[in-house]
């Protein structure tokens, strides 16, 4: 072959290795390009809201990632990349209300206008100790759901079964026909915003989100009081309503949890008064009296008819309360009562005699 031929020759294959490697590149840049647009399109076809917070000096970075956490956008580092090239960098703090069912471009544009922020929203605040109804009350005020909204669902087996597994702490021990409201001690104190325009369900789960936060916190002491003191998460939750109840200071529920602990491992009756108080639906705030004088209300709420712990929680207990039942103060201590006409101080006895001697002081005017 003549020196002219393989060069020739050469050329060609050069030629060619440049043809290849240059589809390639093509095939490459085309494969990069098709993933990059499709990461931009939205998480799902189907309209789901999300309400998501921009906290004041957050950056883009953060609030991507955030973002994708809350299953928002299918792909953070595309995303930082079309914000920069689309100029969707001025990101604004605030609370907005964005949809899975959106684009990249439409939730970046949304976030980037500070008008888009939702102004439109209500905070109820829930306290220790309130009943379910006086929460149902208080949420349907500002918002569009309705008591009845409320209540229906908090009583629906069907619904409660299908978030039980997102929240452990619901167990089958809930299904109590004799309960008053299904949901009643799981509804955690605290203050909330809720969208005026909103749903039951999205009102319940809000409020249980943060009852599991309390409950993830305390959950190794969950389990190890259960296996000590022989109860049921349910069990626990009841006796925390009922120390929320009878004490205003952490110091006097520890020690109140303990006399119930006495009293129970004695198969005793709590002869708790609060008890009678939801047994006859008086509301918090009326004549304690009203209990005191009703103890042979006949409801299986009422301690002073029956043995053991009532069918669920009286009210919605703070996690003041929860810890107590969890590490109540040991003492050989049966009986108690708050000087209700004094200070509220609240006087403790091992024996009966005692007790009423703390009565007679304390209590008889």
């Amino acid at each position: 072959m003549t020196a002219k031929k393989k060069k020739i020759k050469r050329k060609l294959k050069v030629g060619n290795l440049l043809i290849l490697i240059g589809l390639i590149l093509i095939l490459l840049f085309g494969g990069s390009y098709a993933y990059y647009s499709s990461t931009l399109g939205p998480v799902s076809k189907t309209s789901e809201q999300v309400e998501f917070t921009i906290s004041s000096g957050e950056s883009v970075k953060t609030v991507i990632k955030n973002l994708k956490k809350e299953g928002l956008i299918q792909n953070g580092f595309t995303a930082q990349i079309y914000a920069k090239v689309s100029n969707l960098t001025s990101i604004k703090m605030g609370t907005y209300s964005l949809d899975k069912s959106w684009s990249l471009k439409e939730i970046l544009s949304i976030v980037n206008d500070s008008k888009g922020a939702i102004v439109d929203d209500s905070r109820v605040t829930i306290i220790e100790g309130d009943w379910a109804k006086h929460i149902a009350s208080r949420v349907a005020a500002v918002t569009s759901v309705t008591e009845d909204d409320l209540f229906v669902l908090w009583n629906n087996p069907e619904y409660i079964r299908s978030i039980m597994s997102k929240y452990p702490f619901l167990t089958e021990d809930i299904f109590n026909t004799e309960s008053r409201v299904t949901l009643e001690g799981y509804l955690f104190p605290n203050t909330y915003d809720f969208f005026k325009e909103t749903t039951a369900e999205q009102v319940t789960e809000k409020i249980l989100d943060q009852t599991s936060k309390i409950y993830e916190k305390y959950k190794d002491q969950f389990n190890s009081a259960r296996a000590s003191r022989n109860l049921t998460l349910h069990e626990l939750f009841t006796l925390a309503s009922i120390v929320q109840y009878e004490a205003a200071k952490p110091e006097d529920m520890k020690m109140i949890a303990g006399v119930f602990y006495n009293r129970l491992n004695k198969g005793m009756m709590l002869q708790s008064s609060v008890t009678v108080c939801y047994a006859i639906d008086i509301d918090k705030g009326d004549d304690w009296m009203k209990c005191e004088v009703n103890p042979n209300f006949d409801s299986p709420y009422n301690t002073y008819k029956y043995t053991g712990l009532p069918p669920g929680p009286i009210l919605n207990p703070g996690e003041a309360a929860i810890e107590a039942v969890l590490n109540p103060t040991e003492s050989n201590n049966y009986y108690f009562m708050a000087d209700v006409y004094g200070d509220g101080t609240v006087y403790y006895a091992e024996t009966y005699a005692e007790h009423q001697k703390n009565v007679n002081k304390y209590l008889k005017k």
